[in-house]
Formats: C-alpha cells, structure tokens, sequence
C-alpha cells in the first residue's frame, strides 16, 4: 500500500530524516516507537504530506505523493490521521466535525460530476447519479450517527468537544478519520495527551480497528500496544530506522544497542 524509498525532511540547515526506506502492506500494524526528537513524528507527517518531503519518494496506491506535480487533497481522502491533540473543531458539535470532509468531499465530487456530464460512467461519478447536496448530508448523517453508536457516544452528537474528556475526545477523532473509509489511518502519538485512565479506552477501540483489518501506522509510547497489537515494531532513532522486526523478535531479541538502550529505559 505505502513504499517509502529514501525519505529526507530538513528543516533549514537540521536534517531531522536521513533516509528512511520502509514498505506497509495492506493489513499491517506498524508500530513506530523511538526516543523524542528522534524524527517519529516528522515520518508520519511526511507520509500524508503535512510536511513535505525534502527528497525520496512516497508511493501511496501506485502514485508518489511526494511529487509537487501531484493534487494530494485527492489521496489524503485515503489516508486518515489522528492527532496528539485531537483537532477537533470547536466551534463545530460532534457530529459535524464528523460529517465534515465527507460532506464537503463528495459535495465537490458532485459539482465536478455535474460539470463533466459523467453520470453514469463508472467510479465515483456514477455513486452520486441523481444525489443532492441535502441527500449527501443526510446520508453523511446516518453514518456519522452509526459511527458514534458504535463508541457508545451517540448521545453526544449535538454536544460541543469543550464537554467532553479526552478520551471521548479522541476516540471522536478516531471515527471522523473512519467517516471517509480510509485505506490506512496514521496515529501521532494518540494517547500521550490523555489521562492515564482514560488510555484504555482508546487503544480499545484502535484494537478494534486492528482486529478487523484495518491499515494503521501507529507513533506510540505504549508499549504494550506494540507488543500486543503491532505486526511490525519499528524504531526510529536520529532520523534513521535503526531495527525493524515482529513484537516478539523486536522485545525479546533486539540487535541493536541504541534500541537495546532505549528499551532498557521503557520496560
């Protein structure tokens, strides 16, 4: 699904990404764990484009999203991100800040459609024949809806996210990433903002996610999580991949000595 080759980020003179090669595969858990500043987060801000790569490549479904000449608004649609510090909309209640890229994304679908004349043809197009904006919503509604049941926080649809915990917080960030069925969803550190005993909670439902074969890379502290959940623990030191291997391989029989290190520190 992902094909990282030779990734380099810098920041002016600071090269925080010095070449980093990895493959995701559809299905993969990719734990990405590493001490601070060592370039984690860059890496996965990187992979969506947030920040834009200074060389390499980015292969996402066949195309390099790292090329300037590619539109990358068409392939973040595929790729969900949940943040360190939820960035949800304020000013917007729970359901609309889930119903919002979908609304707005099929909604600018429909225009195009109804420029080009396609209807019918296939794809995309042919899904919105005869649809209108208010139908689009509607629709975008039901599923918002059916996404908040599913966390158990259906009575907080019409509630504003200055309410809620952070872990309700989060896990609404969670099933807005889900309302546009991405391919693959990046986690920056989705539970280091939290409560200790509201973690739980989120990595409940990212297990969930796991378990039904959802694509997830994952910046993490939690251990645990990569022990039990990742298919791949990769760790990430001075903006290089310095050892990559299953949980139990990773954990148990690590070869490196700055991860030996690291490792020495955490368990």
């Amino acid at each position: 699904m992902i094909d990282v080759i030779n990734l380099k980020k810098s920041f002016g003179d600071v090269e925080v990404l010095k070449g980093i090669d990895i493959t995701i595969n559809k299905g993969d858990i990719v734990a990405i764990i590493g001490p601070s500043g060592s370039g984690k987060s860059t890496f996965l801000r990187c992979l969506n484009c947030m920040e834009d790569p200074t060389s390499g490549q980015i292969i996402f479904n066949g195309v390099d999203i790292a090329d300037m000449k590619v539109d990358i608004n068409i392939h973040r649609r595929h790729m969900g991100m949940v943040f360190q510090h939820f960035n949800l909309f304020n000013n917007k209640t729970v359901i609309e800040n889930i119903m919002l890229a979908p609304v707005y994304t099929r909604c600018q679908d429909l225009k195009k459609a109804k420029r080009k004349k396609l209807f019918g043809k296939g794809g995309a197009d042919a899904s919105l024949a005869g649809l209108t904006k208010e139908q689009i919503k509607k629709e975008e509604k039901e599923k918002a809806i059916a996404l908040l049941k599913r966390i158990g926080l259906e009575d907080k649809a019409d509630v504003y996210p200055s309410t809620l915990s952070g872990g309700q917080k989060q896990r609404i960030a969670i099933v807005r990433a889900l309302a546009m069925d991405p391919d693959v969803i990046l986690f920056d550190e989705p539970t280091s903002a939290l409560d200790p005993e509201m973690v739980g909670e989120v990595l409940e439902l990212m297990k969930q996610l796991a378990s039904e074969g959802m694509t997830m890379v994952v910046v993490t502290h939690e251990m645990g999580f990569a022990k039990e959940v990742a298919s791949r623990v990769v760790f990430i030191d001075e903006g290089v991949i310095k050892e990559e291997a299953a949980p139990k391989e990773f954990f148990e029989n690590p070869k490196d000595a700055r991860l030996k290190e690291f490792l020495s520190k955490v368990l």
